[in-house]
């Protein structure tokens, strides 16, 4: 379930609620500015970071309910005062959670998520699979691409299934930025998909899964396809590294998803930096 339903179904069961935003921060802090936690009487959805900092908005929300304050920010410095030792600060926004609120929450929500890195994984079989449900809750927007409805496992429900007689040919629906991972049941489909993610330089990642055999032929066949060293230098192979040898398919999809988010995210963070270094 994405973000903005998890927060949609929660307003809808759970009567009159606040929204907790993370406003301000100084230093370092639990959450990133953004981070939300919705509040009603007797539940929460979502987090600010835990401890006492979450304990003392869930508090405040429920008495800002309840008519016992008004007020609607916070400034609380996150130190041995209230048993946390992050050193910074965070000031924390609380809204009432009318109609007007939630729906520019949603939405707000839904923007941020329509802008997440796509990842594509080519191949819905065992390791596909797995790592559909490896990506589903981290801040990814996650295809599966088949060729054989009837080989997919059950995917979550945010992962998006498309069933494709050339599944190479989806390479080009990549948004930029995104990543390819490729793990079908064919090697030369292997090879004709990967192929085509090398050509675009605007992908932050490509990886496919195979051994060191697997790897020679593959280049040997690229720069039959006349594919420059450059872009043979991006294949990631073998995908999630080799520190760890097990083979199991939930193995592999947490050490990809790590790497995933090591690759892209990484990127991402250093792209802010050099607009934050230019302005």
């Amino acid at each position: 379930m994405g973000e903005a339903e998890r927060y949609r179904r929660f307003f809808a069961t759970h009567g009159p609620s606040v929204i907790v935003t993370v406003a301000v921060i100084k230093g370092s802090t639990p959450r990133e500015v953004g981070a939300a936690i919705a509040v009603s009487a007797n539940a929460t959805s979502g987090t600010i970071g835990g401890g006492q900092l979450e304990y003392i908005a869930i508090d405040h929300a429920r008495a800002l309910l309840a008519g016992r304050t008004a007020e609607t920010r916070l400034d609380i410095a996150l130190g041995p005062e209230i048993g946390q030792c992050c050193g910074g600060r965070a000031e924390l926004a609380f809204e009432v959670a009318d109609a007007a609120t939630v729906a520019t929450f949603l939405a707000r929500l839904e923007a941020e998520t329509a802008r997440q890195p796509s990842v594509f994984i080519f191949g819905g079989g065992h390791v596909g699979s797995a790592l559909a449900a490896a990506l589903a809750p981290l801040p990814f927007n996650t295809v599966v691409v088949e060729t054989r409805p009837d080989m997919v496992e059950a995917l979550p429900e945010d992962v998006e299934l498309r069933i494709s007689p050339l599944p190479e040919a989806e390479v080009a629906n990549i948004p930029a930025g995104g990543a390819a991972v490729i793990l079908t049941h064919d090697h030369a489909l292997d090879f004709l998909i990967a192929t085509e993610a090398l050509k675009r330089a605007d992908l932050r990642y490509c990886g496919m899964i195979g051994s060191k055999t697997k790897r020679a032929t593959f280049l040997s066949y690229a720069r039959k396809q006349e594919l420059s060293e450059a872009a043979l230098s991006r294949l990631v192979m073998p995908i999630g590294g080799t520190a760890v040898s097990d083979k199991r398919p939930a193995v592999i999809a947490a050490l990809v998803a790590a790497e995933l988010i090591s690759v892209i995210h990484a990127a991402k963070a250093g792209r802010l930096h050099t607009a934050d270094a230019a302005r």
